[in-house]
Formats: C-alpha cells, structure tokens, sequence
C-alpha cells in the first residue's frame, strides 16, 4: 500500500488531518495501527489542554418513548461548532446511549459508539477534530410508572437534538385526549416560566436562604425601620415561591389562570403533576 493510500486509510480512521496522519505514519515507519495509537496519544495530549477552557455553548437531547425519556447535555465552546454535522452526529448517538443506561454518567462513558470505540475515547476524538473543548453536562431519565411522560424541544437544531428541552411527568388514572393537549402545552409552559420546582414546599432550603440574602441586601439601605423590612422581606419571599413554584405561575396560554387553575378545568381525576427537567443551555 502506497504511503498514500496509508494516510487517507488513516484518515479515514482517526478524521485527523493530512499532515499529522503523514507524521504519525512516519513515526510508527508505516505501520497503520501503530499511527492510530501515536494520533490517539497525541490527541489526548491535545483534548488536556483544551478542558481548561470554558464550554458554555453546545445541544441538548432527548431520547426514548412514552415509557421513559431521558435528557442530556452536551457542551462545546462555540456555537459554530454547536451546529457542526459530526458534533450532531455524535450527541444523537450519545442520547441514545444515556437513555439506555438511564443517565447513569459512569457507564455511559464505558459504552461502544457505532465506530466500537468508547464513549470517552470517541470525546477525546472529536476534541481533536473539531479543536474545541467537549463535555458531558446535566442529565437526567425520568420513568413511566403510572403516569404520562410528555417531551418539548424548543430552538430545535435536528430531529431530537436542541438548545432547551423540556420532560414533565403527569399522574392520572385517566388518559384523555385533554390531558395529552394539557401535557404538551405544560411541556411548552415549562420551557417558557423556567420554574424551580412543582410546588411552593419543593423548592430547595438553600435557595430560599440565598434569596432572602439578596433581599435583605436591597432592603439594608432604605431607612426603613426593621418591622416594616421585615414585613416586605416576608412579601418579596412569598413572591418569589409563587413565581418560581409551577402550580401557582401564570399560565402562558392564559394568564388570567393558573396552573393549577388550568387543572382543575380539567376534570381529570387524581391528576398531579410529579415531576420535570427544564435543561437549557448556558443556564
């Protein structure tokens, strides 16, 4: 096999450039899978050096059925490479995989791709293909069990991949075609209100100490005395809980409602809404 013929097999194998597969080539003295170890060597040496930088840009995907979705990020630096085909390629074949393993991070990066290398080696490979930082973010599975899974993608890239995904769990004994329109425009409610949690009592201690903070900060300054701090502390507290607790936002299709509201029009019996991912990249 010419030394041609040699460099194109490698490229085809590794999607390194011509020069660093010609140089490879020459170091291992023509051996073809020796290059490929020396590419990947030096491919790890140069993905190193690129995980220092910051990766804020990238895709998200959703994948699976009615009986279980799972959601994943996946980030890069810029928004160039964000839309790059074999960047899309590679996170669809990757949602895939991470539903099958439910999220699980850990095994995820043990699994074969198509091309029999693992997750991992094949990040380290696009790393050194498309010269930019490549990292596995925030996921998560959520199961069907007893209820209604519905799914929302909005700035869709292709297919199942896009810059904000959305999963919602439903309970219900019932499955009607009104609490199908409800779930997707729930999905839809989601993506736009951006809430923290299902109710008032599910958002987290620690992020209602860090509000009170920012509060008592604005407040510290106003001449005000400390009963009547207090009293707008109490206030702005209780209005934050109702604009990030999902049952008590407004409804965006109809914001005369609620959402809670909207569910109880519903006439759908032992509905609740059990649980949801809100991922969006850059938040």
């Amino acid at each position: 096999m010419s030394d041609i013929e040699n460099i194109k097999k490698l490229r085809n194998l590794t999607n390194a450039g011509f020069k660093d597969c010609s140089a490879a080539l020459k170091e291992s003295s023509g051996d073809v899978e020796k290059a490929v170890e020396i590419l990947r060597v030096k491919g790890i040496s140069k993905a190193s050096k690129k995980m220092s930088r910051e990766a804020n840009e990238g895709l998200i995907a959703i994948s699976g059925d009615k009986k279980q979705y799972s959601i994943i990020e996946i980030n890069c630096e810029t928004d160039f490479v964000g839309k790059n085909d074999d960047f899309i390629k590679f996170v669809k074949e990757l949602s895939e995989l991470n539903n099958s393993v439910k999220s699980n991070l850990d095994k995820l990066m043990k699994l074969s791709m198509k091309n029999n290398q693992t997750v991992e080696e094949n990040i380290v490979n696009l790393i050194s293909t498309v010269g930019e930082k490549i990292t596995i973010g925030r996921s998560k599975t959520i199961e069907n069990k007893n209820s209604n899974l519905y799914k929302y993608h909005h700035t869709v890239v292709k297919d199942n991949v896009s810059k904000l995904g959305v999963i919602v769990s439903i309970d219900s004994n019932e499955s009607t075609e009104a609490l199908e329109i409800f779930g997707k425009q729930l999905s839809m409610h989601i993506a736009a209100s951006n809430p923290i949690a299902v109710t008032e009592n599910d958002i987290e201690e620690g992020i209602l100490k860090k509000e009170e903070i920012l509060i008592a900060e604005e407040l510290k300054n106003s001449g005000k005395s400390k009963d009547i701090i207090k009293k707008i502390s109490i206030g702005k507290i209780k209005k934050f809980k109702e604009e990030n607790s999902l049952l008590d936002q407004d409804w965006v299709m109809e914001p005369k409602k609620k959402v809670k509201d909207v569910m109880t029009d519903l006439k759908v019996s032992n509905i609740k809404i059990k649980e949801f991912i809100r991922l969006k990249i850059g938040d």
